[in-house]
């Protein structure tokens, strides 16, 4: 299938970045009060994919999202959804746990979505191209070149460096990893602004976002944690067909395995995440 590219053209304000919403509802009202609050349109709020994940209301999240209007490239789980495919594509290692609990949420989520629902996700582009102080912005998942790439900030610069040259970008936007951070060489930068739907393994159950802002190169990037009501969440993975592990790291911020993680991101688990 042909990647579909939405090039939104300038954006001026602050953009309001995040990724990974996973079913999440609370932490994707909670964004949306921030939003509102803020004075950030719709149209500025950019969602790196992934908006479908491990938590208990898929349905009631992707409607959500729709009616906010704000914009989302798919990730590899609206991919494998739009595509009918009975696995979530995050490229886990077969045999591993977060392969073994795919098997539990994926389905799970599969059954509760609409047809309403999935073809919202038909309307999702690959990839949203856009403008910010005269310097271009590029939004992926994974990478450009492979969707469920997994790209941390000790991930070599020169692998960086491929997709910003092959976007012909000042600056990438990406989610699938899990982990907020940001990596600048030259005067070219790679975000990652977390994602809402999980914590970032640093121990506290709040999780991350960023807002863009314009200015002179490198973009100005300042990132966030989002309080929401993290206990409801809990509680209704707990009621549904869901790993239980996942939902303790609702409440820990701790992840149940490391299994993708690189050596150096190993070593942060549980440390206070300075951004």
């Amino acid at each position: 299938m042909d990647k579909k590219i939405t090039d939104i053209g300038e954006l001026t304000g602050k953009v309001l970045l995040f990724g990974g919403v996973y079913s999440n509802l609370q932490a994707l009202e909670a964004l949306i009060d921030v939003a509102e609050s803020e004075g950030i349109p719709p149209e500025n709020c950019i969602c790196t994919g992934d908006i479908i994940g491990y938590c208990a209301q898929p349905e009631e999240t992707i409607q959500t999202f729709k009616n906010w209007n704000a914009r989302s490239i798919v990730g590899n789980v609206e991919i494998q959804l739009r595509d009918d495919e009975d696995d979530c594509g995050c490229d886990f290692r077969e045999g591993s746990r977060c392969d073994s609990f795919s098997q539990q949420w994926y389905p799970y989520a599969k059954s509760k979505l609409s047809k309403d629902s999935l073809d919202f996700l038909e309307t999702i582009p690959d990839r949203i191209k856009f403008t910010i102080g005269n310097q271009k912005v590029t939004v992926v998942h994974g990478s450009y070149f492979n969707v469920s790439e997994f790209i941390f900030k000790s991930t070599p610069w020169n692998i960086k460096s491929k997709n910003l040259e092959a976007t012909e970008s000042d600056a990438i936007v990406a989610g699938h990893c899990g982990l907020p951070f940001l990596d600048e060489d030259s005067d070219k930068i790679w975000i990652n602004p977390g994602v809402i739907g999980m914590p970032a393994n640093d121990g506290k159950p709040n999780v991350w976002y960023a807002i863009l802002e314009a200015s002179e190169k490198p973009i100005e990037v300042n990132f966030r944690k989002l309080d929401y009501n993290y206990q409801l969440t809990n509680q209704l993975m707990l009621k549904g067909l869901l790993p239980e592990s996942y939902a303790k790291t609702i409440v820990s911020g701790i992840w149940d395995n490391m299994e993708i993680l690189p050596e150096v991101e190993k070593q942060l688990q549980g440390k206070q995440i300075l951004l």
